[in-house]
Parts: C-alpha cells; structure tokens; sequence
C-alpha cells in the first residue's frame, strides 16, 4: 500500500518526525526511526532523517506503512493563579502582532513536562498580548535560568525565528556568577559535550565566547556570547572550566559541606537579530536577587 502526501507552505521548517506525528499518527519515536531506517518512509524518493526539514513541495512516500492506533493522553494545560496573571503584565519587554520578547523569571519552565506543569506558554495563553493569538516557542531557556525569551505569536514567525536560530542569526548575551577567579580576562570557551539518550552516547561541540567584568579571589562577573546552542551547553562549559554558575545544583564541583539552596545565578541579558533589514536589540534587566548577590559577593556589573 502505497500513499503521498505533499508539503504546504505552512508546514515549512517542520522536522520530519514531528510532521508525521502531527499528520500521519502520533506514534513512538522508535517505530518513526525504525520505518524511517526500512525506507517506508521516504522523501522524494529518498530516505531521511527524523531531523530532517521539511520544504515547500517535498514528496513524503508511505510504502506499506502499517501502525497501530493507541489513545494518546489528554494534555493537561496549566491554569494560572490571579496572582501568575497579574504578575505577567509586567514580563513584558516587547508586544508586536508577530511576537513577543518577555523576561522570564526564575523557576517557570517555558514548556510543560513531566516534572513541572507551571510554564510560560500557558501563562501567556490568559494574557491579553496573546488575544486570539496562539504562542508558538522558538528556543528555550532552563527552568531556573532568568532573562530574554522569544515567544512567536503565529506560525510564520515561528519558522523564521527557527531558522534564524538555526543558522546563528541570532546573537544572545548572558551574565553570570561563577565560582572562583577568572584568571583570563576574555577568550573563548571550545568544548566537547556529551549527551545520553537511555544507552545512546552522542557528543557535540560547544563554542562560547566570554569576558570577565569583574572578579576577586571567591567569584567572577562574566558576559557570555554562546555561538553553538547545544543543551546546558553554559552550565557544562563552566564546570568542565572548573567555575561552576553560583547556585547551579545539577552542574557543580562536589563538596561534603552542607548544602543551602541558591539561585541560579544565570541570566539571558541580551539578544540581537535582524528582519528585513530591520535591526533588533531587547536587554532584560538583572532580577533583585542577582543584583544582590552582586553585591553580597562584592562584584560590580558594568552594563548596569
């Protein structure tokens, strides 16, 4: 049994898997890659990867394709407070009709999962920026990490913000408390991350930037420019550099003192971009907490 189905323009930049659970079925990932690998999956006639970016007019080839179909679980969408909903008024940095720029707090994660149904989206659907409006993610930034995030607010933006992404369009700047003195003022961070999937061991390079705005024998202020935007991808690079972000308690040198819980001292502080000529910059101003731990360790922040 053979079926083809043709690519639209509202389904461009979609990653192949994603594609064939949102219009084929919502099926596991394994049988996806499995069907993908046995060529019963094809595009144009030839065999690609879950990865792959679909494009306008691509050929998608269903040759003896055969699935089971199972009940998939209702997504629970979050409902928040009074307080979330007032309080969001004032995340905004930037409201357009194609997307907004918010500065998100500490301790939300920008999506729902299965160890935290608090986050940004459903926040944003009970916004009146997002009237009749639907807020599509375009990056993510960790759950504990504060600072600049860019949600789309229709599916055009989406793909474009994707592909700015994608093709490193898109310049971030972070600040950050670390542990230690920085004894290079500048230079660049260049490692080899590596990432499990269950057994599945797989390693990517991690490239940052970094310049030391002010430091002393117990911390360090530093700006950080990721070039690469692989996961954690700060977070490991300091740690493996032996400064660990203050407050970080999954990436962080191991001591037998007693452990008090911090905050994350990260924070997305910048981002650049260009559209249609058009020349973007948003900075979202440091919370309370890193200013004051600014000041508890005795460091300065010069772009503030």
């Amino acid at each position: 049994m053979r079926k083809i189905h043709y690519i639209s323009n509202d389904l461009l930049n979609t990653r192949l898997d994603r594609w064939i659970r949102k219009n084929i079925h919502n099926i596991p990932q394994s049988l996806i890659e499995k069907s993908l690998r046995k060529g019963k999956i094809k595009v144009n006639n030839k065999k690609k990867k879950s990865s792959y970016k679909m494009q306008l007019g691509d050929k998608v080839t269903l040759n003896n394709f055969t699935y089971t179909a199972t009940k998939s679980k209702k997504k629970v969408i979050y409902k928040p407070s009074k307080q979330e909903k007032s309080g969001a008024e004032k995340i905004f940095i930037e409201n357009n009709e194609d997307f907004v720029v918010i500065n998100k707090p500490s301790g939300i994660s920008v999506q729902s999962g299965t160890k935290s149904r608090k986050n940004i989206l459903d926040i944003l659907k009970s916004t009146k920026e997002f009237e009749n409006h639907i807020p599509y993610p375009v990056h993510r930034i960790d759950k504990e990490t504060t600072g600049i995030l860019i949600v789309a607010k229709n599916r055009k933006y989406a793909q474009l913000f994707t592909s700015l992404f994608r093709i490193r369009k898109i310049h971030k700047v972070y600040l950050c408390i670390v542990v230690g003195e920085f004894k290079k003022r500048e230079g660049t961070l260049d490692d080899t991350l590596f990432y499990y999937e269950g057994d599945k061991k797989t390693k990517a390079r991690a490239i940052t930037h970094f310049k030391v705005l002010d430091s002393n024998k117990g911390y360090t202020l530093i700006k950080l420019n990721p070039v690469t935007g692989r996961k954690h991808q700060l977070r490991k690079q300091l740690l493996i550099h032996g400064h660990p972000v203050l407050g970080d308690e999954k990436y962080r040198i191991i001591s037998n003192k007693k452990k008090i819980k911090e905050n994350l001292m990260l924070h997305a502080y910048q981002i650049n971009f260009t559209i249609s000529n058009t020349k973007y910059k948003f900075i979202a101003k440091t919370p309370e907490i890193f200013k004051t731990t600014l000041n508890e360790k005795y460091l300065k922040n010069s772009l503030q």
